[in-house]
């Protein structure tokens, strides 16, 4: 199997903490040397290790933006 790289390029907040100190971040991500896209996911303390997650292009994070503000969330 090939290698995995990925670089937090931009850490944008913490949502939540889990109990054994897993934090459920937001940040821009970029996986295998390609463009950073958003990133939501939980990461072990040391960022070495992350659960599944979701990524959103630029276009889809701004979409999501504008659902949740009409939605006064």
């Amino acid at each position: 199997m090939a290698d995995f790289k990925f670089e937090i390029v931009e850490h944008l907040g913490v949502l939540s903490e889990s109990a054994k100190g897993w934090t459920k971040e937001i940040n821009k991500v970029s996986f295998n040397d390609r463009p950073a896209k958003y990133d939501i996911r939980e990461w072990d303390p040391s960022h070495e290790k992350m659960s599944k997650g979701v990524t959103l292009t630029d276009e889809e994070m701004e979409i999501l933006s504008k659902i949740l503000k009409d939605r006064e969330i």
